[in-house]
């Protein structure tokens, strides 16, 4: 159970569960905030910056992976799997009525979290945290974050909480009014700023799931050794996906790598490679017909024993269709 009412700091919170001897790495924002451009955030799960030990990351990018230091410590197991860093679960079932909160999840990604972001430094680019997704922190080491069916504002190590109502409420709490910078084509119309929303806990604990699943995959893309130009690992408020864009563009192979929770095309979350260039349309794997390229659906990811491996072998597939 996560108490959202104590500040939370993942890399010390990690590197204390570990103890003395590694160099831990993790998916999500830890304090302090980062003041420089061009990010204005860390990079919680980059392997560099080695400390005295070997490094442990939520990849096989580094030293040694969560799961080679599991398989020696299996008391680390429900740390790790909590955490979406190694022992990984399977994804939870899908929600009743999941499409219609979800747009609701998605109308307070951009216009409240996102939003108290972009006030402070000019950008909006949310990330994964534990139970759900928030902002990297910024300024006085604030992160605005929603976690279940809370909102949650830690600030200086101090953390406050409180029950998520409508828009209006939910900027008052944080300190800015709705917004819609970070609005885009796909969102949801920001709509009834006072209109109650549908933000049932199970819905918020399911994208927790999903989006700690997605970082975890998309940061392993990341970090295998060929993969051209990764970038950061960012979950984008107007799409409400972590994404990627890999490849080499000048050979047409770029490609988005991505996890959408569902839109208004699809009702189910569904892992995606969207093609910067052309596809071959005669290979079966380029199934999508909304846009230029492949999609994994949630149902037939469910289908695989393991859902982080399933995940994993689809964005590979797709790099590696997209530089032949």
């Amino acid at each position: 159970m996560i108490d959202h009412a104590v500040a939370h700091d993942p890399a010390a919170e990690a590197a204390a569960a570990v103890g003395d001897g590694y160099d831990v790495r993790v998916l999500e924002p830890s304090p302090p905030a980062v003041g420089e451009s061009p990010f204005w955030a860390d990079d919680p799960a980059h392997p560099s910056g080695r400390g005295t030990g070997p490094v442990v990351a939520p990849h096989s990018g580094a030293d040694l992976t969560w799961d080679d230091l599991i398989s020696a410590r299996p008391d680390l197991a429900d740390f790790a799997a909590d955490r979406w860093l190694g022992a990984r679960r399977r994804l939870p079932v899908l929600p009743p009525n999941y499409p219609s909160a979800l747009f609701d999840f998605h109308r307070l990604a951009y216009s409240v979290v996102a939003e108290a972001r972009y006030q402070c430094n000019g950008k909006f680019g949310l990330r994964y945290v534990r139970g759900g997704f928030g902002t990297p922190f910024f300024g006085d080491d604030v992160q605005v974050r929603v976690a279940g069916d809370r909102m949650v504002v830690q600030e200086a190590g101090q953390a406050r909480t409180a029950a998520i109502t409508t828009l209006r409420e939910a900027g008052e709490f944080v300190g800015v009014d709705p917004g819609t910078t970070a609005r885009e084509h796909d969102s949801p119309e920001l709509g009834d700023i006072d209109r109650r929303l549908d933000v049932r806990a199970d819905v918020g604990e399911f994208l927790g799931a999903w989006f700690g699943l997605a970082t975890a995959a998309l940061e392993e893309l990341r970090f295998t050794p060929e993969v051209i130009g990764p970038e950061r690992v960012q979950l984008w408020p107007g799409h409400f996906d972590p994404a990627i864009a890999a490849g080499d563009a000048e050979s047409g192979h770029r490609a988005t790598y991505g996890f959408s929770p569902g839109d208004h095309a699809h009702d189910e979350p569904y892992i995606y490679v969207a093609a910067w260039g052309d596809v071959d349309r005669s290979d079966p794997f380029w199934n999508e017909q909304d846009f230029n390229g492949a999609s994994l659906s949630y149902s037939a990811l469910c289908a695989a024993e393991n859902h982080y491996s399933a995940a994993v072998d689809f964005l590979r597939d797709g790099y590696a269709r997209l530089s032949r």
